[in-house]
């Protein structure tokens, strides 16, 4: 590397979900929806449902625990915890450090980045940075969800509702021994002029009082999505990001192994490999079985991905996301 930096890399990837599964079917049975009107739309078939008092950073930490055992790391030599949410456990603290207290950690930073669908790569640029620039050697990177608590299971909500699910994946990365090997480059973008196009309205701090029974009785407490608009953003931005993680490398699409986007909906994904003239099997999708679980789609696809023997030794892999902000990223590794 000529800039002089280390190189980080990711050392191990876990994930974790909720025990309960809830398809289609289930939710036919909640609201006016069938299994065909919501695999036609988005490609779910199923999602994982958490239950009783579960929050994002107990997901989370189930998904750490495991990531920190591959890795062979123990908690103490961690030097950094970024946990990517949208479903943050409290207003505050953040859920970085009731992540941290579970898992028995404590004077490292932890924070928490709030980028919904494009948050795991922000985190994973900002780790990065942190292993780059010696700050620390070991930094955790955790994207935990639990979605159903937060969402309207109505037909008035249907076309939200249907698409989400809980899930945690979580990442330990560390210091790259191969300079040609390890996180490539990452590329971060937001537009906040279409933040209306795909947000959570109520409660908030310009809200006084931040929570009345008017913003129930009116769905204002519920995440709103104008679902033409974003999929027309998303299926230019995401061919945008990974074209500019590609040439930033001096590499093009051929040589991609492997592009593992953020699991927002099946239609979006094949649309993106379409554009790219990329094969099938280069692309790596499991909404059917988990649907939409935000910051924690892309940890867990990736989890899933090395299971299957998609990513391994050399690999080219390209990350991808787009989502509410809006926000796009994208991050290429070589494995």
């Amino acid at each position: 590397m000529t800039d002089g930096l280390r190189r980080s890399r990711i050392l191990s990837v876990a994930r974790a979900v909720p025990d309960t599964i809830v398809t289609n079917n289930d939710l036919a049975g909640r609201m006016e929806t069938s299994d065909e009107w919501i695999q036609q739309r988005t490609g779910i078939k199923q999602r994982h449902f958490s239950e009783g008092d579960t929050g994002a950073a107990d997901l989370g930490a189930l998904a750490a625990a495991e990531a920190l055992q591959r890795a062979g790391i123990r908690p103490e030599q961690v030097g950094c915890v970024i946990f990517c949410t949208l479903s943050p456990d409290y207003d505050m603290p953040s859920s970085a450090c009731v992540l941290q207290a579970r898992m028995g950690m404590s004077g490292m930073p932890a924070f928490d980045i709030r980028n919904q669908c494009s948050g795991f790569i922000y985190g994973l640029a900002t780790a990065d940075a942190y292993i780059k620039n010696g700050a620390c050697d070991y930094a955790l990177l955790v994207g935990g969800e639990i979605h159903s608590t937060g969402l309207d299971l109505t037909t008035r909500g249907r076309e939200v509702g249907v698409i989400f699910g809980d899930g945690a994946g979580a990442l330990v990365i560390g210091q790259s021994d191969d300079p040609a090997r390890g996180i490539l480059s990452c590329h971060l973008h937001a537009d906040g002029r279409f933040a209306e196009m795909l947000w959570l309205e109520s409660p908030g701090s310009r809200e006084h009082p931040r929570l009345t029974e008017q913003m129930i009785t009116d769905a204002r407490i519920f995440p709103k999505m104008k679902g033409r608009e974003v999929f027309r953003h998303a299926v230019t931005r995401f061919p945008e990001v990974i074209h500019e993680a590609l040439d930033a490398n001096g590499l093009s699409v051929k040589d991609l192994d492997l592009l593992i986007p953020h699991q927002a909906n099946q239609r979006i994904s094949q649309m993106v490999a379409m554009g790219l003239e990329l094969p099938e099997e280069k692309l790596f999708t499991n909404i059917e079985r988990y649907g939409n679980t935000t910051a924690a789609s892309i940890p867990i696809a990736l989890s899933e991905a090395i299971e299957a023997g998609k990513v391994r030794d050399g690999s080219l892999v390209c990350l991808a996301a787009f989502g509410a902000g809006f926000t796009w990223a994208s991050a290429l590794i070589r494995w």
